[in-house]
């Protein structure tokens, strides 16, 4: 009888130690320990992404991996396609799945914000990376200063264009906060030198964006600039505009638009630090998981990157 109790006592030991010591977790098949601390959950981070079809998006995630993976950490990726509908059941699913800390790249800033709040309510906590979340108080928001980027690029668009002159605009996926910033950021400028004569949708891709230029080009052919809200839609116009003599400014800084501006293709973009991004969100993660105090907004730097 009495070696049947003390069984029973290193059995319940056993269970309590598994139920409240480090969680095990593993990252292509090794194994680390991580506390999950204050934030609950089962010590692991999910990271929803816009997109992976978008070389910005890709190198944010890598950012994240590499960080997750540097610190043994396991962190679930999950691509939104740039589909609202599909980042909602992303997040419910990597709700299910117990995470700690939730990192969103919203496709949508308002649409996604239900489910956002799904996760803060079940004592998830949560990291906004790149865009906001609309109507929703995040632990932390990580993210580039879009309107003072696109501000300078307008600025220098200006510049080489001259005053007076017809632009057009080229926007971002509509409701995405980046795309509302860039937008305010571009107008700032533009409202007051520029003659705005055409800002259309390409829901930041390069196919799209090739194809509302040749719209644009066929409205009005006097355009002479065009701020495009990413580098996929500005080198979308630049095929479209062949050998016109127009100025296209992006934004992102991806290695195909500084080639396009080492090239003289493009003018300009604006640089962020995507892959600094996604490292400072799961450096941010862990800390959250560990109890920690964070900064409510981490602000990256941008630049303006000409030939």
């Amino acid at each position: 009888m009495w070696i049947k109790k003390i069984a029973a006592v290193m059995l319940a030991a056993f269970v309590g130690f598994t139920m409240t010591g480090c969680n095990a977790i593993t990252i292509d098949g090794e194994e680390g320990s991580l506390t999950a601390g204050e934030s609950g959950g089962n010590g692991n981070i999910g990271f929803s992404v816009s997109t992976l079809n978008n070389p910005f998006f890709v190198t944010l995630s890598e950012g994240a991996e590499a960080k997750a993976e540097e610190e043994g950490v396991e962190l679930i990726v999950v691509d939104a396609g740039d589909d609202a509908a599909k980042q909602t059941s992303d997040i419910e699913d990597l709700i299910s799945r117990n995470i700690s800390v939730l990192i969103v790249n919203p496709v949508d800033s308002d649409a996604v914000a239900p489910a956002v709040q799904d996760a803060v309510s079940r004592g998830i906590k949560v990291i906004s990376v790149d865009r906001v979340v609309n109507g929703v108080e995040v632990d932390c928001a990580i993210a580039s200063d879009n309107v003072e980027g696109a501000r300078m690029a307008t600025e220098y668009m200006v510049s080489l264009v001259g005053e007076g002159e017809k632009t057009a605009e080229i926007e971002g996926v509509p409701g995405a906060s980046a795309t509302i910033d860039r937008g305010e950021g571009f107008h700032i400028v533009a409202d007051e030198k520029l003659d705005v004569v055409s800002s259309q949708t390409a829901n930041f891709s390069r196919s799209e964006g090739m194809t509302v230029m040749e719209n644009m080009l066929q409205a009005d052919s006097d355009i002479k600039g065009v701020f495009a809200h990413n580098d996929e839609m500005a080198l979308g116009a630049v095929e479209a505009i062949g050998n016109r003599d127009i100025v296209v400014v992006g934004f992102d800084a991806t290695d195909d638009a500084l080639t396009a501006i080492k090239e003289g293709r493009m003018a300009a973009t604006v640089a962020q630090k995507p892959d600094l991004m996604g490292e400072t969100a799961v450096d941010t993660a862990i800390k959250l998981i560990n109890g920690e105090t964070v900064e409510k907004e981490i602000p990256v730097e941008v630049e303006l990157i000409t030939k």
